[in-house]
């Protein structure tokens, strides 16, 4: 069993950056890709950006190319989104997400596991 717990968000105007962090908890030896999904209002989930396990591998969807970065701090179980250059249609609920996977491959074939949500808003 594995939760995730992220923390970060907020308000911000368009130009401006956040940051986010998840933190997991993993019971097991099993690797997890981990990584960032984001539900925009009236919008189906999408994948943002992800690291694999051993953290030397990332991916991104090509809206945020250049703008986010994905890290990880496998001391810490922990993931970081730092998203820069931040435009209004950013705005979204941003979920932390964890599937198995290799250990250095970023995919999230599946998700296993969610986080609870945190809500980002970028005004103009």
């Amino acid at each position: 069993q594995v939760t995730l717990a992220e923390s970060g968000g907020g308000l911000v105007q368009a130009g401006g950056s956040l940051s986010l962090s998840c933190v997991a908890s993993v019971g097991t030896f099993i690797t997890y890709a981990m990584g960032w999904f984001r539900q925009r209002p009236g919008k189906d989930r999408e994948f943002v950006a992800a690291c694999a396990w051993s953290g030397r591998s990332t991916g991104s969807a090509d809206s945020v190319k250049g703008r986010f970065t994905i890290s990880r701090d496998s001391t810490k179980n922990t993931i970081y989104l730092q998203m820069n250059s931040l435009k209004p249609e950013d705005t979204a609920v941003y979920y932390c997400a964890a599937g198995k996977s290799n250990i250095n491959d970023p995919t999230i074939q599946r998700v296993d596991y969610w986080g609870q949500g945190t809500q980002v808003t970028v005004s103009s």
